[in-house]
């Protein structure tokens, strides 16, 4: 990762899980009912022993009620305006890749931008996502697939994808270098962090 990454305010994905589990009052046991993961993979998170896939943090959140961004931090008052400084986005890590935060979690308005590092052969997960709103990706760099209900797309430097994120999906780098993507969701509901669901089946 460069050095703006490091720099980065980094995101313990393992207390935060703690944290918004125990403010509901959910054992840890109820919460591997609730989102389909063994209490063990749940409880390796928690102590910091495995990084969780991205439809895994999706997953828990569907599981939790909150919104995917809530891993970034707590809820903070929502701003019409959010100006971001490149050394204070907020960064979760997961295996092989690094989520940034582009300000949506501070954002009162309809739209969520973040940005993704993949190295060679990172994925979103076993999992295939899917949630209220639109989604827009840029590859900046590298090579990106996304797969959309089954139908592959390969985006290389400067191509772009837009679909309703409704639709099943999941993306992995496929190439040998790293890859750097912006993603855009938008338009869901007022009231409405596009909230994930997940297949319950691996796929």
């Amino acid at each position: 990762m460069d050095a703006l990454a490091r720099q980065a305010i980094s995101i313990d994905v393992g207390n935060r899980l703690r944290q918004l589990r125990e403010s509901r009052k959910i054992s840890m046991r109820t919460l591997a009912t609730m989102s389909g993961l063994s209490a063990n993979a749940l409880s390796m998170i928690e102590r910091g022993k495995t990084s969780p896939s991205v439809s895994t943090l999706y997953r828990i959140a569907d599981a939790l009620s909150v919104p995917v961004t809530d891993f970034f931090g707590p809820d903070e008052t929502r701003k019409k305006v959010v100006f971001l400084k490149a050394d204070e986005r907020t960064r979760l890590s997961f295996l092989r890749g690094l989520w940034e935060g582009l300000g949506g979690e501070q954002f009162a308005g309809r739209a969520m931008p973040f940005m993704l590092t993949l190295e060679s052969g990172a994925s979103s997960g076993p999992n295939s996502m899917l949630h209220s709103g639109h989604e827009f990706v840029f590859c900046l760099r590298g090579q990106l697939e996304y797969q959309v209900e089954g139908q592959v797309y390969h985006l290389a430097t400067g191509d772009s994808l837009l679909f309703a994120a409704q639709l099943k999906h999941r993306w992995r780098n496929p190439g040998g270098t790293v890859t750097n993507v912006l993603i855009i969701i938008s338009d869901y509901a007022d009231g409405d962090q596009p909230h994930p669901h997940l297949e319950k089946i691996e796929s």
